[in-house]
């Protein structure tokens, strides 16, 4: 008998994606249902990782959507998102990119979807998330945390 051989190279597996809280306020209906529709939208996003276990990571996505509408809030929607992603035979450095960039990307389809159906069912136009490029956000925070540490330094 043969053992069966391990792969080669870091190996990255999803085992769950769940949402872990989910609100929608709107606070100003049904008066705001009655003044013209001209939205200022404000949408924050942010993501961090809980190791389970030497393997398995959590990776939360958390989604905010603020609309007001004359300074009076039409509809804040939130969503945390997460994933559980199993990654093996990763650098530190490399296994943090990964937790930082790529896991987020693959929670976020699931939390816009969720923020979507939100909106809709509260009565307000359909509202969609434009796609996020996790990489460059990934790269400022890292920048951001240099300067930091920079600062500190000096």
């Amino acid at each position: 008998m043969t053992e069966q051989q391990k792969p080669a190279g870091p190996q990255l597996g999803l085992q769950r994606v769940y949402t872990k809280d989910i609100s929608f306020e709107s606070p100003n209906t049904p008066q705001l249902f009655r003044e013209e529709w001209k939205p200022e939208v404000n949408v924050e996003l942010s993501n961090n990782a809980n190791t389970l276990d030497d393997k398995n990571y959590e990776v939360e996505l958390t989604v905010t959507v603020t609309v007001k509408v004359a300074d009076k809030t039409a509809y804040l929607a939130e969503v945390k998102q997460a994933g559980i992603f199993t990654l093996d035979g990763f650098a530190d450095d490399a296994k943090d990119g990964v937790l930082g960039s790529y896991c987020p990307s693959v929670v976020f389809p699931f939390a816009r979807e969720a923020v979507a159906d939100l909106i809709q069912k509260g009565g307000f136009p359909p509202f969609y998330l434009q796609p996020v490029d996790f990489n460059a956000l990934y790269a400022q925070h890292l920048q951001q945390q240099t300067t930091k540490e920079e600062g500190v330094k000096h």
